[in-house]
């Protein structure tokens, strides 16, 4: 969400901020909303300031005897009481528009951002070692049949599309990358580790911005309860509606867990194998951050994400995404990219962004800065830490040998137990 008072004096600034990212907002609708809000509470405020001080009057004067002049202050009382309630239903109502334009507002880019519309148009601000060259392009699926990893048709059969099972050394591999990163995260890192519930209810995913908008890509259990997207949900709503004191921020949390995503509106795209699916692992790195210090802690988020793929030696680029490839609430995001030998191209496996104060004041997470001070509104980011399916896509196309199977990674090695994986 957006300070309102921000809305009433940079409306321009916003509503150029929106359209950088192709979103169209009604701010003149809101504006008069607003003033018809604020003209409404006025007069509720009034007339219950009168009330107050008329029914304070009532006793003074029945006290004195003056009966006739307290049962006129009493029908004054009456009077008030009635404006009031008049009033209130209808402030609650243009309270609840002026929300219902604000849910749509997105949180405008940070002015750094290149202003584009296409993936094309991301900045490529740094690599770390080489596209891997001499290597036969096969997709992982071959070669994680090839070694007994995957098992997709059964998973089908027991799932439906866009789950997978994976067996044997595939299933070993799995829980040794997200046991790696979590201890890499919080032992290397220096984040606290958090496992937090897969099911989360709706206040949750207001609070982190992907309801209303995000609800077709939702697993939904009923009325109140979904399957979470990503550990990000739990994570960051832990302190919501709390206000943190002087010390505990900034805050540094890691999470493994499962997600789950309908992916709406992506049928027919990347179906073979397992670049994309309903159900996957991945550790979800979670900052409270200092308002001035929060895009300092984006680029350490990003490289503390990045030393997952550094640890196990693949080449990566780190793209800066432009206004219209960027989600709707961060202001700034990072995508990681790791090349795929087997499909001929960069996967992202973790983007890194700020959300500034916008998911905060969603979930009212504040803090004060000494005892005493008045609560601020801190800012959250978030960042894979990473996603293991295209991880595990890009080892097994790039370490892959036909006729050999594949070495493990020596980070891998204790968690694997085994430095070699051979064709069966």
């Amino acid at each position: 969400m957006i300070d309102r008072n921000r809305i009433r004096t940079q409306p321009e600034e916003l509503l150029k901020g929106f359209a950088a990212k192709k979103i169209t907002v009604d701010l003149a609708a809101w504006n008069a909303l607003d003033q018809q809000h604020r003209a409404l509470l006025q007069e509720v405020e009034n007339a219950r300031a009168e009330q107050n001080k008329a029914s304070k009057e009532i006793g003074m004067l029945m006290g004195q005897g003056r009966k006739d002049e307290a049962e006129a202050a009493k029908a004054q009382v009456a009077g008030f009481k009635t404006v009031i309630l008049e009033n209130e239903p209808k402030l609650a109502e243009v309270e609840a528009e002026m929300v219902a334009i604000e849910q749509r507002m997105p949180n405008p880019p940070h002015p750094s951002i290149p202003v584009a519309f296409s993936e094309d148009d991301n900045q490529i601000v740094r690599t770390w070692g080489e596209v891997p060259t001499g290597i036969d392009p096969i997709p992982h699926w071959e070669s994680a049949a090839k070694m007994g990893m995957l098992d997709l048709e059964r998973a089908a059969k027991i799932s439906g599309s866009g789950f997978a099972v994976y067996t044997g050394w595939g299933a070993r591999l799995q829980r040794a990358l997200f046991n790696f990163m979590i201890d890499h995260q919080t032992l290397t890192n220096g984040y606290r580790e958090v496992y937090p519930p897969v099911i989360v209810n709706s206040k949750s995913l207001f609070g982190t911005a992907q309801l209303p908008k995000f609800e077709e890509d939702l697993f939904k259990i009923d009325d109140n309860k979904y399957l979470i997207p990503t550990a990000e949900v739990p994570v960051t709503n832990l302190y919501a509606d709390e206000i943190l004191e002087p010390g505990q921020v900034p805050m540094k949390m890691a999470a493994m867990s499962g997600c789950f995503r309908r992916e709406a509106g992506s049928a027919g795209k990347d179906t073979r194998g397992i670049q994309r699916v309903h159900q996957f692992d991945k550790v979800e790195l979670v900052r409270y951050a200092l308002p001035e210090n929060s895009y300092d802690d984006l680029e350490t988020l990003t490289q503390d994400a990045a030393s997952i793929l550094e640890a196990l030696g693949l080449h990566y680029r780190v793209a800066l995404l432009c206004t219209g490839e960027m989600s709707a609430n961060n202001t700034k995001c990072y995508d990681l990219e790791i090349w795929s030998p087997g499909m001929q191209k960069y996967l992202e496996v973790s983007s890194c962004s700020n959300f500034e104060d916008f998911q905060a004041r969603r979930a009212n997470i504040r803090f004060r800065r000494e005892a005493g001070a008045k609560p601020e509104f801190v800012h959250t980011l978030n960042g894979s830490g990473v996603a293991c399916p295209r991880l595990f896509i890009v080892l097994l196309e790039t370490l892959y040998k036909p006729g050999y199977g594949m070495d493990v990674p020596a980070v891998l090695q204790p968690y694997v137990g085994t430095a070699h994986i051979p064709e069966i």
